[in-house]
C-alpha cells in the first residue's frame, strides 16, 4: 500500500480521520494557523498542524484552512467568523493537547450539540420509511403498491392459505 509509507502514515486513514472530536461552529469561516518549523516554542503548534489539523480539514469541509510557516517570531491561530469578526489564539509554548483542549472548548460544537445533530440527521425523511412518526403510515399509501388486506381483500394467489394448498376453494 503505497499511501501508508512515511511519517506516521495511520494520519492518512479513514478511520482516523473520522475519529476527531474537533467539528467547528457554523459561524466558523477561516482558521489560520501561523507558527515555525524551527524553534522549541512552535513545537505545539507543529504538532497540532501535524497530527490535528487533517482531522480538523476532514471534519470541517466547509472552513478555509491556511498554514504560514516561517513568517512569524510568535505562533498563533486566528479564527475568522462569517461576520467578519477575527479571534486571535495564542499558541506560544503550548502543547498540541493544550491547543486541541482550547479549541474544541471554545470555538467547536459541544458533545451534546453534535449528538443532537446526528440524531436529526437519522431522522429526515426518507420516502422508503413508514409507519409510526413518518410521513405514510402504511406501505399501501405509496402509489403502484397492493393495497391494504383490511380495505381491499387481496387476490386468492396472493394469500398463503390458498398459494400453499391449505384450503380448499
Amino acid at each position: 500500500m503505497p499511501f501508508m509509507k512515511g511519517k506516521a502514515p495511520i494520519r492518512r486513514t479513514l478511520q482516523y480521520l473520522e475519529s476527531s472530536r474537533l467539528v467547528l461552529r457554523d459561524r466558523v469561516k477561516v482558521v489560520m494557523i501561523n507558527y515555525n518549523i524551527h524553534g522549541a516554542h512552535h513545537e505545539g503548534a507543529r504538532d497540532f498542524v501535524f497530527w490535528h489539523l487533517p482531522q480538523l480539514q476532514y471534519k470541517n469541509p466547509q472552513v478555509q484552512v491556511t498554514t504560514l510557516k516561517n513568517m512569524t517570531p510568535t505562533p498563533f491561530m486566528r479564527i475568522f467568523f462569517e461576520n467578519g469578526e477575527d479571534v486571535l489564539v495564542d499558541v506560544d509554548s503550548k502543547s498540541r493537547t493544550d491547543i486541541f483542549d482550547h479549541i474544541k472548548k471554545v470555538f467547536c460544537k459541544s458533545d451534546t450539540k453534535l449528538a443532537e445533530e446526528k440524531r436529526e440527521a437519522q431522522i429526515l425523511d426518507n420516502p422508503g420509511n413508514f409507519g409510526w412518526g413518518c410521513d405514510r403510515q402504511c406501505i399501501c399509501e405509496v402509489p403502484g403498491q397492493v393495497p391494504c388486506p383490511g380495505v381491499i381483500p387481496l387476490p386468492k394467489f396472493m394469500r398463503g392459505k390458498y398459494k400453499y394448498g391449505q384450503v380448499d376453494e
